[in-house]
């Protein structure tokens, strides 16, 4: 185990922002994901402008109403919540979550195929501030089944209070030896997405968020290694062999992008109805499949990470929802016309 902790610690790191706070400007053109460590005093809307909670969850074709209201939370105080979902139960999903949001929020928009469901869901004043709502979804393949496991992307873009915000859920090839097939839907998805209605000449959007069962897998350790150091709360020690990380450090995907700290356990794969890790006849390796990365691509823009982690409450599927909250700040308000 010493040894083992040695070998993966000495092994370069990406850099870190601390509590959270993202300059607009930083890591732009940096290959690799720049990790930010969330600042937890997060006061909502009271010192922000939009606030954004944001779930990611992979459902392996099962839900209930209790893990809806587990995921929306108690405290809803944020002005936005997007849930990305793959491997949908065949269920009326949207309408578990108008049920459980029915106290505080509405559905602003939504993008599904097949098994994959994105939704924006706004509080009850969200008819003031919205506005150009669109969808778009794109298909890399995948196979059939009682949960329809196709893969690809699901996307909506969305102005609100002035902010153009593009949200892409997505669920990439499986397996740990697939990485430069997970790289490659990557960037097919993210050129195709709203390529109808691309402008050449226009700006970025200011704000991007992916979410998703991304399925990148850890690279160069076995199962059994990899499950002692989760064991002894060193999993932090594993993120040096993330495939996600790695590949965009390589410049291969996301640059520019942020993430939280992966300070949670791996996500997957649990063995359903618990907390433990799979105790199949292919005892899979943990692996931190399902992620929440984002980019802010306007200067008068203050992004603030307030958290990120698994929902470890959740046991009907073999993922654990990932959840974040991100909020974002404006510098000049009388800009936002012209984004």
């Amino acid at each position: 185990m010493d040894r083992l902790c040695s070998l993966i610690s000495t092994k370069r790191r990406k850099r870190k922002i601390p509590l959270g706070i993202i300059d607009s400007a930083d890591a732009s053109h940096e290959a690799g994901i720049t990790t930010v460590e969330p600042n937890k005093s997060c006061e909502f809307s009271t010192t922000s402008d939009l606030c954004i909670c944001i779930v990611t969850w992979n459902m392996n074709g099962k839900v209930s109403y209790e893990d809806i209201k587990e995921l929306v939370g108690r405290d809803r105080k944020y002005d936005v919540l997007v849930a990305g979902l793959q491997e949908v139960a065949r269920s009326n999903i949207v309408g578990l979550f108008e049920d459980a949001l029915a106290d505080t929020h509405i559905l602003l928009g939504k993008a599904l195929m097949q098994s994959q469901q994105l939704y924006i869901f706004g509080s009850k004043k969200s008819h003031l501030f919205i506005e150009d709502v669109e969808i778009d979804k794109h298909d890399v393949g995948g196979c059939g089944g009682l949960i329809r496991r196709k893969k690809g992307a699901v996307a909506i873009r969305i102005r609100y209070k002035g902010i153009q915000l593009v949200f892409i859920s997505c669920h990439l090839s499986a397996h740990v030896h697939n990485v430069e097939e997970r790289n490659s839907q990557c960037r097919h998805i993210s050129h195709s997405l709203f390529s109808k209605t691309w402008n050449p000449s226009a700006k970025p959007a200011p704000v991007t968020v992916w979410l998703g069962d991304l399925n990148y897998r850890l690279q160069g350790i076995n199962t059994l290694p990899a499950r002692n150091l989760i064991q002894n709360n060193l999993h932090g020690l594993l993120t040096t062999q993330d495939q996600l990380l790695q590949e965009a450090e390589r410049g291969q995907v996301f640059n520019g992008y942020c993430e939280g700290t992966l300070a949670f356990k791996p996500t997957y794969k649990y063995d359903i109805g618990s907390r433990g890790y799979d105790t199949s006849y292919k005892i899979r390796a943990p692996a931190w499949t399902d992620r929440i990365l984002f980019k802010i691509e306007d200067e008068d823009i203050n992004a603030t990470l307030h958290s990120y982690e698994s929902v470890d409450s959740i046991d009907s599927s073999d993922h654990k929802p990932v959840k974040a909250h991100l909020c974002l700040k404006l510098n000049k308000m009388d800009q936002r016309e012209q984004v």
